[in-house]
């Protein structure tokens, strides 16, 4: 068996891992790089693999860091099966349409105001490139073994981070490996833990927040003092949110808020039309998380949804109280964008922020502090107040991980760290190295590594 280092080393995205065994050429995982230009650049870049070898694809979630790359995939010749489970799927029909959409709308609009480099500037793929690309998409049921190419074995387990996001574990006749896939929290207020393992021969684990604790807090208090302050003031809650996992966790907490008096009954807007179709998604996969169908058809109830470009536009015309939440979770790219044009300069306002911000994005830099940031090539002045709630993320603390690997019945021969930023993956190598007593390291992009 060999392992290929395709992403996600030293970086939170562009999660491609390829894994050979013999004639069996299998890529786990097939995500967009984002954030910092350097990694954003990689994304045009073709694979160094040949796509006529490659016997499948594995995909451990939806979310565009482990499955936006695929359209591009599929683009450039690949027409396998791409194996994932059943609400990855459906996710992805949602995910990957949008990112095209998004993609075309970007360079339209770039190229409307002249201000790309790039002359004219195209998108990565398009909506129909995404939508061509979800042909190929298989559901697996959790725990179900499949045989892929007649060499490799693959079962998939819940892995609680969103609807659908799995552990994978792979074996040939000879060797095991496990791709953790982006672990959930046990303590999670919707989804159920990640399901314990057995072991294998190697294990690659994710390490988002692999230097940090989730902080005690109470995120549904927090929520709410955060909304009344900005209320008094007659200011505007703009919250970038994941469509997926996130805003629905949002949603129920305000549905509560609402209901007990605790915030005042000012307009919630959900400016995610992607975020609606992914609510009826955790609808039919009710079994993966705790929310019952009453409380996911109140959560949605709670904000006024908003659909087309004209009814968005129209928000930044109006004053506050309210509160927005809108695409992308890292302001990278999306509504939230023109939301933030509209908002970051006044000090009455608050930009939330409620779930990992790479290096890189806008996201990022308002949390650290920034004076201003780049939209539509102009700096916007951030005088807003930024506020952040880290005990929303739905990725485990390293912590969380290492109880998770404690359950496993066998230690690995060697354990590989990423999915984290440099110093996040450094410090679960340590971690994994002190308390587990594991051969751990971080591998480094684009490394071939043989697996005996």
């Amino acid at each position: 068996m060999e392992i290929y280092f395709l992403g996600a080393t030293a970086t939170v995205t562009g999660s491609k891992y390829l894994l050979s065994s013999g004639s069996t050429h299998i890529l786990v995982d097939c995500g967009l790089f984002q954030g910092l230009k350097q990694l954003r650049l990689r994304n045009w870049d073709r694979l160094p693999i040949d796509l006529s070898t490659l016997t499948a694809v594995v995909l451990t979630h939806a979310h565009i860091d482990h499955s936006g790359y695929l359209p591009l995939l599929v683009k450039q010749g690949y027409k396998g099966p791409v194996y994932c489970s059943s609400a990855t799927r459906e996710l992805c029909a949602v995910l990957l349409p949008d990112s095209g959409h998004l993609q075309e709308e970007q360079a339209e609009y770039a190229n409307r105001h002249d201000f790309s480099k790039h002359h004219p500037a195209l998108p990565l793929y398009t909506q129909e490139d995404a939508e061509l690309a979800l042909q190929y998409l298989v559901a697996v049921d959790f725990k179900q073994e499949i045989l892929i190419g007649g060499e490799v074995k693959m079962r998939m387990y819940p892995a609680g981070h969103i609807p659908g996001a799995a552990s994978v574990e792979l074996r040939d006749q000879h060797t095991s490996i496990i791709f953790s896939g982006d672990l959930g929290r046990p303590d999670d207020p919707i989804m159920y833990p990640p399901t314990p393992l057995e072991g294998a021969d190697y294990l690659v684990v994710e390490s988002t927040y692999g230097n940090r604790r989730h902080p005690p807090q109470d995120a549904q208090q927090l929520l709410g003092e955060i909304i009344n302050r900005t209320a008094q003031r007659g200011g505007v809650v703009v919250i970038p949110a994941f469509a997926v996992g996130r805003t629905q966790m949002l949603l129920h907490y305000m549905r509560l808020l609402k209901d007990t008096g605790t915030i005042p009954d000012m307009p919630i807007y959900l400016n995610s039309p992607m975020a609606l179709d992914a609510t009826d998604i955790f609808y039919r996969h009710h079994a993966e998380h705790r929310l019952s169908l009453q409380q996911c058809e109140a959560a949605c109830s709670v904000a006024k949804i908003i659909r087309s470009a004209e009814e968005s536009k129209a928000l930044n015309r109006r004053t506050g109280p309210m509160v927005i939440i809108a695409g992308s979770g890292m302001a990278t790219g999306g509504r939230v964008v023109h939301h933030l044009k509209a908002f970051a300069s006044d000090p009455k306002n608050t930009i939330l922020f409620v779930g990992f911000q790479a290096e890189g994005t806008r996201g990022a830099a308002m949390v650290n502090g920034a004076a201003s940031i780049k939209i539509h090539g102009e700096y916007v002045p951030v005088l807003a107040q930024i506020e952040t709630i880290d005990s929303l993320s739905a990725h485990a603390d390293y912590a969380q991980i290492l109880e998770w690997l404690k359950k496993m019945k066998r230690a690995p021969r060697q354990v590989f760290v990423t999915h984290g930023e440099q110093e996040a993956a450094t410090a679960m190598v340590q971690h994994i190295g002190e308390e587990l007593h594991w051969p751990a390291r971080m591998p480094d992009y684009m490394e071939i590594v043989q697996l005996k």
